[in-house]
């Protein structure tokens, strides 16, 4: 299961405080993905007021959000953040790779070092006139959709395996015939901008595409949030979709250099506390807390989950075959709908 119960935790935030009860002004800076500006301004007051309550030292957490594949690009290239929050393993990877990071990152927090979780789901307009319920309905010529670009977007990855891991189902690992399906998807995208935020730009105030495809979370927040509430904007979610995970991870290299590996851990695993995964679900992400789950069963849709690195296998291999230059995916937005 990928899914692993955390209500048991004993986190250590009371032990990072006392180690730090004459801690100085401290400040970090924490990464993350295009779409969780909104999420993190309300997580991040919420620890500083709990680091100086614990700690007597006053924090002040910068905040850089991008397309995670850009914020990795970033941090190997000498951008000094502290703690990253991303949504793709793979740009978690690339930072160990370069030695920026441990390399048993996964297991320095629990569920995988994934504090909450999504899936792909799709926004579309009032009524839905093109009648889309599932991934079938994106290969049709006349259906088009909106994502960010896959080699820039973490969100826009998971699309693409979304598509890729519905088709495999669909087609019994008919390889073949699960290329054709995603290049028939592929070439229904009427834009790819390089992030989450700027494809809800385009579907929405742009009016571009039949679909907008995004994270679960991001299309329940823009259909139940007042800034689109005229426009009518409706949630499908297919019943079989890819679990994306969003994970966290120290940045080993900056925070022994600056000594903050203290707060940049307490702050990581402040997101599995019980009122901040309270907090995560009612920004609508699927969490791991027991306690939490239970009082939310009611507002996800039920979705089969697939984890792609049991279809495909690791998510080196993953990246090397599908998202290096000429790789599969370069291959299928060639193909398009021919």
């Amino acid at each position: 299961m990928f899914k692993r119960a955390v209500s048991g935790l004993v986190l250590t935030l009371g032990l990072a405080g006392s180690q730090a009860v004459l801690a100085k002004d401290a400040s970090i800076l924490s990464a993350s993905y295009d779409i969780s500006r909104e999420l993190f301004a309300e997580i991040n007051p919420r620890f500083e007021e709990h680091w100086e309550k614990e700690t007597g030292g006053k924090l002040k957490i910068d905040q850089s959000f991008a397309g995670t594949s850009r914020q990795a690009q970033d941090i190997i290239r000498g951008k000094q953040v502290d703690a990253v929050s991303f949504n793709q393993v793979p740009d978690v990877d690339i930072l160990a790779q370069r030695g920026l990071i441990k390399k048993n990152w996964a297991e320095q927090f629990p569920n995988n070092s994934s504090p909450y979780y999504s899936t792909i789901a799709f926004l579309v307009r009032k009524g839905n006139p093109k009648n889309i319920q599932g991934w079938e309905d994106l290969a049709r010529e006349d259906v088009s959709i909106v994502l960010p670009n896959p080699k820039t977007s973490g969100n826009a990855r998971y699309s693409y395996l979304g598509a890729w891991l519905y088709a495999n189902d669909a087609f019994e690992g008919d390889e073949e015939k699960i290329k054709d399906f995603v290049a028939k998807v592929l070439g229904g995208v009427e834009s790819f901008p390089t992030g989450g935020r700027g494809a809800l730009v385009s579907f929405a105030n742009n009016k571009q595409g039949d679909a907008l495809l995004t994270f679960e979370s991001e299309v329940l927040n823009v259909a139940n949030g007042e800034e689109f509430a005229a426009e009518g904007f409706e949630v499908v979610v297919p019943k079989i979709s890819v679990l994306a995970e969003f994970p966290v991870a120290v940045v080993d290299r900056v925070v022994d250099r600056k000594k903050t590996r203290d707060v940049a851990t307490a702050y990581l695993e402040f997101q599995y506390s019980k009122p901040i995964q309270e907090l995560i679900a009612g920004f609508n992400y699927r969490v791991n807390h027991e306690e939490v789950v239970a009082a939310t069963k009611e507002q996800f849709a039920p979705v089969k989950l697939v984890n792609p690195v049991d279809v495909l296998g690791p998510w080196s291999k993953i990246q090397e075959e599908h998202f290096s230059n000429n790789g599969i995916l370069d291959q299928l937005l060639t193909r398009g709908r021919k």
